[in-house]
């Protein structure tokens, strides 16, 4: 499934995180999990389900039911790319020595991540570089209150990117 539909997310700047099929439901359920660079907004789902339909419907396939959907903030990051994605967003990181850390997701570059934490008792932010390598976990966080100016400028972001 995933490689007949792989091509063309692709060439509308998409990728496909997982691709489940609940065949025990009635109809069957396709759920298809996809990402892209600027988060996956209600108008590219609607288009990606538009695709994928299209593909389905050409095998001659039975009656299912299919659900284009974005990994949501509980997914564990594992790979740059999720990282890359999630910059300026606030983030809980478990290190391979266990402990862990809270921050702001700076810029990903050479097997680093910068990690934007408030430091001091005046709370400056300031920037701390950790290896990929390093994270045993990494999940964002939700937020409900507008992240700090300066912050984001550290995070590499003008703060209207969040």
């Amino acid at each position: 499934m995933t490689e007949l539909l792989d091509a063309e997310f692709a060439r509308v700047g998409f990728d496909i995180e997982d691709v489940q099929i609940d065949a025990s439901a009635r109809p069957p359920r396709i759920t298809v999990v996809a990402d892209g660079d600027d988060g996956l907004d209600l108008e590219s789902i609607a288009q990606l389900s538009r695709v994928a339909s299209e593909l389905l419907d050409d095998l001659d396939t039975a009656a299912y039911v299919l659900e284009v959907t974005s990994p949501g903030v509980e997914r564990p990051m594992t790979t740059e790319t999720h990282f890359r994605r999630a910059r300026g967003r606030k983030v809980e990181m478990t290190l391979s020595d266990g402990s862990t850390v809270f921050g702001r997701l700076g810029q990903v570059h050479g097997g680093t991540v910068g990690l934007v934490q408030r430091q001091g008792s005046h709370g400056e932010f300031s920037v701390r570089d950790v290896a990929l390598s390093e994270i045993a976990k990494a999940v964002v966080q939700v937020e409900f209150s507008p992240p700090n100016p300066r912050e984001m400028e550290l995070a590499g972001q003008s703060g209207k990117e969040a």
